[in-house]
């Protein structure tokens, strides 16, 4: 019962991160008025120290912050993790919102903003995950092997040459997507709609950020030919020695 609790107050835990402080009281007001829990971080580095202890369900995201700006935090991020981030800044250029989505947002609201607005689209990226994390089916949940690698779904786990490899919940549907059909060479556009379905956007650029990712992941184990490039079509699953 207890650690129900916790799962179901994990599952509405909204890290609000932001140095402005009436900013924050802002958007906190508005995620308790809508039933959720807030957790407060006046900037990047003690955003990281609360990712880690409090397992939040999206993350609410200032760009501009001392110590650790919105963009290097999620950089830092997304080297572990999956968790939805909504970028909320008062840069409002086309650049700025691209070059976030790309490194792994999933939403951008420029300042000022709606509270109202903000709390439907915090509420439409928490549906898009729940979506996603839909139970699988037998044939989802096979083992899947291929030269030296093998992934178990079920597990969420990935090993080579009896090496485990620490990949993100993106990175894990990437790899798994080639490894159900390898024998297909994907396009950048198959490959979002094989493993990057949660995402309000993705750009060619993010998946091939994705892909170096991967192989460098690898490569640390030995493994430099996990994924391969057809050049002028897109990727296709190596020969995993």
């Amino acid at each position: 019962m207890i650690l129900q609790t916790r799962l179901d107050r994990m599952a509405r835990t909204i890290l609000v991160v932001d140095d402005d402080p009436h900013i924050r009281e802002v958007i906190t007001f508005a995620l308790e008025q809508a039933g959720m829990t807030p957790v407060e971080a006046m900037n990047g580095q003690k955003a990281l120290d609360i990712v880690h202890q409090e397992s939040p369900a999206l993350i609410i995201l200032d760009i501009n912050m001392p110590e650790v700006d919105g963009f290097q935090f999620c950089r830092e991020i997304r080297k572990t993790s999956e968790v939805p981030i909504l970028f909320l800044s008062s840069r409002d250029e086309e650049i700025d919102r691209v070059v976030g989505l790309e490194i792994g947002g999933d939403d951008y609201v420029s300042k000022p903003f709606s509270p109202r607005e903000l709390i439907a689209r915090v509420n439409a990226i928490l549906k898009r995950v729940q979506a996603a994390q839909k139970p699988i089916d037998n044939k989802s949940s096979q083992v899947l092997k291929y030269g030296l690698l093998t992934l178990e779904p079920e597990k969420h786990r990935i090993r080579w040459n009896q090496n485990n490899v620490e990949l993100t919940a993106r990175e894990f549907a990437i790899l798994k997507a080639f490894l159900t059909h390898p024998e297909i060479v994907f396009d950048r556009d198959r490959i979002i709609e094989h493993a990057c379905e949660t995402n309000s956007f993705i750009s060619d650029r993010t998946v091939d950020s994705h892909i170096r990712h991967i192989r460098g992941k690898f490569s640390e184990l030995g493994c430099t030919s996990v994924i391969e490039t057809v050049h002028g079509v897109g990727y296709k699953l190596g020969t995993c020695r």
